[in-house]
């Protein structure tokens, strides 16, 4: 059976196992589950952004990145169908290089949304992606796991439920993310379909989709049929997708393959330029934002050409390296000074923007995990970021999962989502009674300000030690991290699943067992 109509007779099961008499709004109440608790909808910035860039830069930039879509060029590899449409759009396609004429990418742009709502199978999780909106996402990607006994070892598919399941538990954390560890005891050609399906069944928050084959995007949409139906999925962003370039300047067939899948079914695409800079790009930050700029712009301009108005992210993954050593470096200020200004000119694109995270070099959750990640993280807010990915979790440079790195960092998220809110001016936060009330000499604990105020009044961490020196030592001189595996313990001892219509999970099982048994195992 092939792909396509094995795929439509799951879709077709699926519906007959939940009636097909009922209505769009009793399904989506079917999916919706009642979370973990105090969970914080995504981030309305109150704060202005920072910009690191004048008009004349900006524009300098941008001239720079039509000199080099025009006369450079970008690759589109091994794609004959990419390279077609651009020949018919316009393009002067010379082999598998593609030179643009100058405001080709941009007029295709104009039918790309400014913003649109990212769907949840729990309504009240939809997050809004643009704008002023800002929507945090765990780390993305790594091979490895440190654990909550200390090992550093190989991710398991029970690992990436473990990690599901805390970021649906973190009130800070709008998405359960995509690929939050990458499961290698499941076959490389079979784990999405595990992956996929733990983000439906372990959280009701929006997930991410598969892009490292073409067949395995069509699965994802697939079974976000199933779960939200046909129609739905066609005519809205369920899932976000990250199509990387292959920078310098190039976009291979596997994220053009799967950014012609999510495109075509109208699913977000996040095209982010992987860059290290000095390796993968200039090692000044014009020559970067340069580069990152023409990549964007073809990429993005692409998925036009697929569907025109399917959403898409103007993204960037900005790290350098040592040149001493190769290794990527996080946490300094060039990659900062990049992301900063790649902010600006998606603002002035009319795309969202993705970049930074809580990313650091260190092997453990130390000193310098928590300088790296703070300085990017900050920045990331400060940025006016849309859609962070890697916001929590990250560790060794993008190679572990750390459980107790996860902990600390969506501590740290709970901060960022209070800074967001920004300056309260309402009548009691000028706080004038206060101030009478008290008067010159005396002081605020007391007063009735304060003691309406005290329990929302300042972000209280869960995982800070503050206590005096003495309480801590009676405590056992806990370090930050122990106290953050204790928690992570505690959170998944203490997890309960969001309810999922049992007709829907049936479907689901049995959707990923037909495809399952469709291929042979391959772990390459």
């Amino acid at each position: 059976m092939s792909d396509v109509t094995e795929q439509g007779a799951a879709e077709g099961g699926g519906r007959r196992a939940r009636g097909e008499g009922r209505g769009a709004a009793a399904r989506r109440a079917s999916r919706t589950g009642g979370g973990p608790g105090p969970s914080l909808p995504y981030i309305q910035r109150r704060i202005r952004e920072y910009e690191v860039l004048d008009e004349e830069g900006l524009q300098l930039i941008e001239r720079n990145a039509d000199v080099v879509l025009e006369e450079i060029g970008i690759e589109f590899r091994d794609d004959a169908e990419a390279l077609d449409l651009w020949k018919a759009a316009g393009a002067d396609v010379r082999g598998q290089r593609v030179h643009f004429p100058k405001g080709l990418c941009r007029e295709l742009l104009k039918t790309a949304p400014k913003d649109f709502t990212w769907h949840a199978r729990n309504p009240e999780r939809n997050a809004q992606i643009g704008g002023k909106a800002t929507v945090f996402a765990p780390v993305y990607g790594p091979p490895f796991v440190r654990d909550l006994d200390g090992n550093r070892r190989y991710a398991t598919i029970e690992d990436f439920r473990n990690f599901v399941k805390l970021a649906y538990m973190a009130p800070s954390m709008h998405s359960s993310g995509g690929t939050v560890c990458e499961p290698v005891d499941i076959a490389v050609n079979k784990r999405h379909l595990d992956m996929v399906y733990s983000h439906i069944r372990y959280s009701d928050k929006p997930f991410m989709g598969s892009v490292t084959a073409p067949e395995r995007a069509e699965d994802t949409v697939a079974m976000a049929k199933i779960l939200f139906g046909d129609d739905f999925v066609e005519n809205n962003a369920v899932t976000l997708n990250l199509i990387n370039a292959n920078s310098p300047m190039v976009f291979d067939e596997t994220m053009l393959g799967a950014a012609k899948v999510y495109a075509r079914h109208n699913q977000a695409c996040v095209v982010s330029p992987f860059i290290l800079s000095g390796a993968m790009s200039p090692v000044t930050v014009a020559g970067t934002l340069t580069q990152i700029l023409a990549e964007v712009l073809a990429g993005a301009a692409f998925t036009q050409l697929i569907r025109k108005g399917a959403p898409v992210l103007f993204g960037t993954f900005a790290a350098s390296i040592s040149m001493q050593s190769g290794a990527p470096t996080f946490g300094t200020p060039e990659p900062s000074l990049v992301s900063y200004g790649a902010a600006q000119l998606a603002r002035r694109l009319g795309l969202p923007f993705r970049t930074g995270g809580s990313l650091c070099g260190s092997k453990v959750p130390d000193a310098q995990a928590a300088h790296e990640s703070a300085n990017t993280l900050n920045m990331t807010l400060l940025a006016g970021t849309n859609f962070v990915l890697h916001a929590a979790g990250w560790l060794e440079g993008g190679l572990v999962s750390s459980y107790e790195k996860f902990m600390i960092d969506q501590d740290q998220l709970g901060m960022m989502q209070k800074m967001a809110e920004g300056v309260d001016l309402s009548e009691d936060a000028q706080a004038l009674d206060a101030i009478r009330e008290v008067g010159p000499g005396s002081h605020y604990l007391g007063c009735a300000h304060t003691q309406a105020n005290f329990q929302s009044a300042f972000y209280r961490s869960p995982l800070a030690d503050n206590n005096s020196f003495e309480q801590w030592e009676i405590e056992g001189e806990k370090r930050i991290e122990q106290r953050a595996n204790a928690l992570a313990r505690s959170w998944l001892e203490h997890y309960e699943a969001p309810y999922l219509d049992p007709a829907i999970d049936e479907a689901l099982k049995e959707f990923i067992a037909k495809r399952k048994d469709s291929m042979p195992d391959a772990f390459t």
